[in-house]
C-alpha cells in the first residue's frame, strides 16, 4: 500500500473517503484496491472534477483525471495492490480466505492505514462486495466512530467513489503495461489481451504459456477456474510427507505418499489415490537432510 504526500490541514477536519476496486474478474495481474479521501467541505467541488465510473471512461481520459487528481492538493489517494500470487495462496491455502474476504481486508486495511496517517474520516462510501448491509455492519463494527454508506454501483453514484475507481483502475492498468515476467522462457510474450476469462486473447497466451511442470508464469492467478481447462496434460507430482493422524490408534503416526494431480488448480480433491506406506518417524527425505518441521515461525 502507498500514499501520497504529507497530511495536508485539512485532514484535521471532518473528511469523507470513497473505496473501490479494479480487477476482481481477471484472470491474469493484481487485483487494486483504490481510496479517495477529502474534506467534507470540498464534497461538492469534488462533484465538479468529472470524475466517473472508471469503466465507462476511455483509458486516455482515465489516465487524464488520475494525473490532476494526483496534484490536487485538496485531495488524498492511496492504492493497495494484491499480487496475483498473494491472491492464489490465500485462496487456496488449508485454511481458505474467499476472495469476498480478501477484499473487505483490503479496504479494511486502507481505512485503517488513512487513520493511522492522522485523517479525520466521518462517513467513508465503499462500492459492495457481498450483501451491502451485512458489509456495512462489519465495517461499522471495526469502526464504530465513521459513518460506512455500502451500495452496489457505488462508483456511479458517488464522486468520492468514482475517483477511487479511476486511482484503482489506472494503477492496475500501469501494473499490467509495465509488467516485468519473471520467466525466461524464449516463448515468453505479452500478448495476453484484456486477461479476462472470456478473452479469445487471453485463452491463447494462457494455452501458449503453461507448463507441464511448473505451472503458468507468475502473471496468472493459477487458483481461477478458468486455469482447470489448461491442466490435463500436467505432469503427475507424487511427493512423501509426514502426517500425524489424530485417527490412528495409540496416537501413532503414519507417514504418506500424497498423489498430486493439477496442483495449484481449483476443484481438485484429494481422491482414494493417495497412498498410504507404514512407518514410524521422519520420512527418510528429511531424515537424510536434517530438516525439521517447524510449527512456528
Amino acid at each position: 500500500m502507498r500514499s501520497l504526500g504529507q497530511l495536508p490541514v485539512w485532514a484535521a477536519k471532518p473528511c469523507i473517503m470513497g473505496i473501490d476496486e479494479a480487477g476482481r474478474g481477471p484472470v491474469l495481474g493484481p487485483m487494486v484496491y483504490g481510496c479517495l479521501y477529502c474534506a467534507r467541505s470540498y464534497q461538492k467541488t469534488l462533484s465538479t472534477l468529472q470524475f466517473a465510473d472508471s469503466k465507462t471512461l476511455k483509458e486516455e481520459k482515465r489516465e487524464e483525471l488520475f494525473e490532476e487528481l494526483k496534484t490536487n492538493k485538496s485531495i488524498g489517494w492511496a492504492v493497495d495492490v494484491i499480487d496475483p500470487r498473494d491472491l492464489s495462496a490465500k485462496m487456496l491455502k488449508k485454511n481458505k480466505i474467499n476472495l469476498n474476504e480478501i477484499s473487505h481486508n483490503s479496504a479494511i486495511g486502507l481505512v485503517r492505514k488513512t487513520l493511522e496517517l492522522g485523517v479525520l474520516l466521518s462517513e467513508v462510501y465503499v462500492d459492495t462486495v457481498g450483501d451491502p448491509e451485512k458489509y456495512r455492519v462489519k465495517l461499522s463494527e471495526i469502526f464504530p466512530a465513521i459513518k460506512f454508506v455500502v451500495a452496489k454501483k457505488a462508483d456511479s453514484l458517488y464522486p468520492v467513489v468514482s475517483g477511487a475507481s479511476i486511482v484503482a483502475k489506472v494503477t492496475r492498468d500501469r501494473a499490467l503495461r509495465d509488467w516485468v515476467l519473471d520467466e525466461t522462457a524464449e516463448n515468453m510474450q505479452r500478448n495476453f489481451g484484456s486477461g479476462y476469462p472470456g478473452d479469445p486473447e487471453t485463452k491463447a497466451w494462457l494455452d501458449n504459456h503453461k507448463h507441464a511442470v511448473f505451472g503458468f508464469p507468475t502473471l496468472v492467478r493459477f487458483s481461477w477456474g478458468t486455469c482447470n481447462a489448461y491442466s490435463k496434460d500436467n505432469v503427475e507430482v507424487v511427493w512423501e510427507s509426514d502426517a500425524n493422524d489424530e485417527d490412528e490408534p495409540n496416537g501413532r503416526a503414519s507417514k504418506r505418499q500424497v498423489k498430486l494431480t493439477n496442483i495449484g488448480f481449483t476443484g481438485v480433491k484429494r481422491k482414494s489415490e493417495d497412498i498410504e506406506s507404514n512407518g514410524k518417524g521422519r520420512c527418510k527425505f528429511f531424515q537424510a537432510r536434517k530438516l525439521e518441521l517447524l510449527s512456528q515461525f
